[in-house]
């Protein structure tokens, strides 16, 4: 039975074979015959046959026979080179179209000459030769010539959707998109894009509509019922239809900002094309997941097909396979899922594209999802996923977009709901692009009355070109040494919000913020924090760096505080288990080990995607990861960006609360100077203010030597204490520095000016 089955499956592929082979002897034999006519048509008089090839052909086709080369060579090409698919039916049907189309150009010629003797004009060459002839008098004599006029313009309708693959309905819905398109630009005066000539496809492309890979998802695809709660993560079912009028997209004022006007999107933010996979390419990969699964004895069926940016997503439902039970019996049992797990690298080998990945199963869903590589990779733009519906419909206070999904829907997320981001990644992943395309994000939606940035940039380069902007609380922090200062300044303006949140009875921003704004007093504003590399600090101050990041992520939600942070070394000593702890939203970018993999995601998986800015999504509401292709944001757009910003004018009130006008704005009036510095000077000066200093002056003077036992001995102190008395006295002069041998330090005379003295 084996060997009968294995028989008729090599038969059968080998009939396919031969269908194969069969239409492309065809289409070279097409190709050919277009070359031939298309050099006997200007020399049919020297040649006889040449002469009776051409007189044939505007016998048959009249005046047709000047574009029957075309003909010919479009049916040629799509039997040679256009592999469409496998199967005969489906492998004519776009030279079936053009056939079609061809027919009834040659019949409407023959009705347009209008002779009084149609015969006589087919017989002459004239027209549309004898087909012609035998088309349009065979329609006019049964429905007339309206009725013919009628049934030309349906057939060629036919088979125009033959040739493009399209229905009636999507044309039309392309179409008016379209208009509306051009409609609402001329209504916000720039002039209006032209149509971009060719396929229907790049129509579908240039309105970011993107084709269905498979007809039966095209048909069971169910509509997404709307969230009743803001969820973490959202993501477009449909893909998110780009929406083209940015003034309806945000609000010009956020938060009663009266005068803050936010940057135009389309002036800011670029648009890029997405490249798309044609639904025959998609069942081919389809049917070689299938052959190979099933070579192995594991049926599945690919149900649906998501095309995304990155990579496309075949969604597998498992089949059953024949299994004896105890009593004897043969019953169907479905296939485990664990066995479609174990295959990846069987179908990476098949597929010819590496790495797979494959998620068991997809969240929420009934299918395992198997996740090839697309050939080309394409760029996923922050204006197109920030003009999207998905993003505008959105209800979060900081949300941000994050780039689109497997199946190419845009992924919006709220940062205040995270409450916290850890980013992690190799070098090179796509890191520092995800911290602007976030920062940008929020730049574009939030003025500086209701979102502030503090940035810390250990590598100097990365976060620079935002000085200047107004939502800066102090410059990009770039010295190392300030960074434990400038966190520990985030504690105590923490800790100063929930002494205001205690006085009002409030317990978190936002009813806090409503109750200024009833009172008319201003607003606090959000403050987000962005390290782009968190190994450099670890390195330098590892406990305090943790300590302060760990208290601020504990407890600075409630506040308005939240963090955004970046490393590139993923490892225990970087990435701690109590950091870990109190960032439930991770982005895990690609890693070169598994082991990296775990220690960001507490799972594997990272290390199987692609790098430029393929990444893995950690939600705090969800196990399951999310694969993202993230924004990309250019170094133009960040320019243009920071120079609206610098650019624009801050709201001032008019004498007796009137109203505000307009005023130039000078960025370094907006942006504070470090308030940490200050800090630091009362911290130094409260160390120096030593109760025991005067005395410890007084010991060493007397003794006319000084150390650390003596004044614990005299002052009867502890060694730390002790230790710190001596390093002040050195600092003001008083003593000398420490000498080799353990010998005492020298005591310096006194000097006039001099503390200590």
């Amino acid at each position: 039975m084996a060997k009968r089955g294995r028989r008729k499956k090599r038969g059968g592929a080998g009939d396919a074979l031969a269908k194969l082979l069969r239409s492309e002897v065809i289409g070279i034999i097409m190709l050919v015959l277009a070359v031939f006519t298309l050099l006997c048509l200007p020399t049919a008089n020297r040649g006889s046959v040449a002469t009776w090839w051409v007189n044939g052909l505007k016998l048959v086709f009249g005046v047709g026979a000047w574009i029957s080369p075309l003909l010919f060579g479009i049916i040629g090409a799509c039997l040679v080179w256009w592999r469409v698919a496998s199967e005969a039916e489906v492998r004519l049907r776009q030279p079936a179209g053009v056939a079609l189309l061809f027919l009834i150009f040659l019949a409407t010629a023959h009705l347009i000459a209008n002779p009084a003797d149609p015969e006589a004009l087919a017989r002459e060459r004239g027209g549309g030769g004898l087909l012609g002839w035998i088309v349009s008098q065979g329609l006019v004599d049964a429905l007339g010539v309206a009725g013919a006029a009628l049934i030309l313009f349906i057939v060629a309708v036919v088979g125009a959707i033959l040739v493009w693959g399209v229905s009636l309905e999507e044309f039309w819905e392309a179409v008016q998109q379209a208009t509306g398109r051009v409609r609402e630009r001329r209504e916000l005066g720039r002039p209006p894009t032209p149509l971009p000539n060719g396929r229907i496809a790049l129509w579908r492309r240039w309105l970011r509509r993107p084709l269905s890979p498979l007809d039966e998802q095209e048909r069971a695809a169910p509509p997404s019922p709307g969230p009743e709660t803001t969820p973490v993560v959202a993501t477009a079912a449909t893909g998110g239809a780009r929406r083209a009028v940015e003034p309806r997209l945000f609000p010009r004022v956020i938060g009663g900002d009266q005068q803050w006007r936010l940057p135009p999107l389309e002036e800011i933010l670029e648009d890029s094309s997405e490249q798309e996979i044609s639904r025959e390419d998609l069942r081919q990969r389809a049917l070689i997941i299938e052959e190979t699964l099933a070579s192995f004895g594991v049926p599945v069926k690919v149900v649906e097909a998501n095309q995304g940016p990155a990579v496309t997503q075949f969604g597998l439902k498992p089949g059953t396979v024949p299994r004896r039970t105890s009593d004897g019996r043969i019953r169907e049992v479905r296939v485990k899922v664990s066995q479609i797990a174990r295959l990846s690298n069987d179908l990476s080998l098949a597929l010819a594209a590496s790495p797979i990945r494959i998620e068991t199963p997809v969240p929420g869903r009934d299918v395992v999802g198997v996740e090839v590589p697309n050939v080309q990779l394409s760029l996923v733009s922050l204006g197109g996923v920030m003009q999207s519906d998905t993003f505008g419909k959105f209800k979060g206070r900081l949300k941000i977009g994050l780039g689109r999904d497997v199946s190419g829907a845009p992924a919006v997320a709220d940062l205040a709901l995270m409450p916290h981001l850890l980013i992690a990644g190799a070098t090179g992943s796509g890191k520092s692009v995800c911290i602007n395309s976030i920062v940008t994000c929020l730049l574009c939606t939030h003025t500086p009355r209701t979102l502030r940035f503090l940035m810390i940039d250990p590598k100097m380069v990365e976060l620079a070109i935002f000085n200047g902007i107004p939502h800066l609380i102090a410059p990009v922090v770039v010295e190392l040494e300030r960074v434990v200062s400038v966190l520990r300044w985030a504690t105590r303006e923490m800790d100063r919000r929930f002494r205001l949140f205690n006085k009002a009875g409030a317990r978190h921003l936002q009813s806090y913020n409503e109750m200024l704004t009833s009172r008319g007093e201003t607003i606090l504003p959000y403050i987000v924090i962005v390290i782009d590399e968190l190994a450099d600090l670890m390195m330098i101050a590892a406990d305090e760096v943790e300590r302060y990041v760990c208290r601020i992520a504990q407890m600075a939600r409630a506040t308005g505080i939240h963090l955004i942070i970046a490393t590139q070394r993923p490892s225990v000593d970087v990435v701690t288990g109590l950091i870990k702890a109190n960032f439930p939203a991770r982005v895990a970018f690609a890693v070169t080990s598994q082991v990296d993999s775990r220690v960001i995601l507490d799972q594997p998986g990272a290390e199987r995607l692609l790098g430029r800015g393929d990444m893995l999504l950690m939600t705090p509401d969800s196990s399951k990861l999310v694969r993202l292709q993230g924004c990309f944001v250019s170094d133009r757009e960040l320019k243009r960006l920071v120079r609206f910003w610098k650019g624009v004018r801050a709201p001032e009130p008019l004498p007796g609360g009137m109203g505000a006008q307009q005023q130039p704005f000078r960025p370094q009036e907006m942006i504070q100077q470090p308030l940490w510095d200050e800090m630091i000077e009362r911290e130094e000066e409260a160390r120096r203010k030593d109760d025991l200093y005067d005395q410890a002056v007084k010991v060493v003077r007397e003794a006319n030597r000084a150390s650390i036992s003596l004044l614990q001995r005299r002052l009867r102190i502890g060694y730390s204490r002790a230790a710190r008395l001596i390093d002040t006295l050195e600092e003001d002069g008083t003593i000398g520095p420490a000498q080799s041998g353990g010998r005492g330090r020298e005591v310096l005379p006194p000097v006039e000016g001099r503390k200590g003295s």
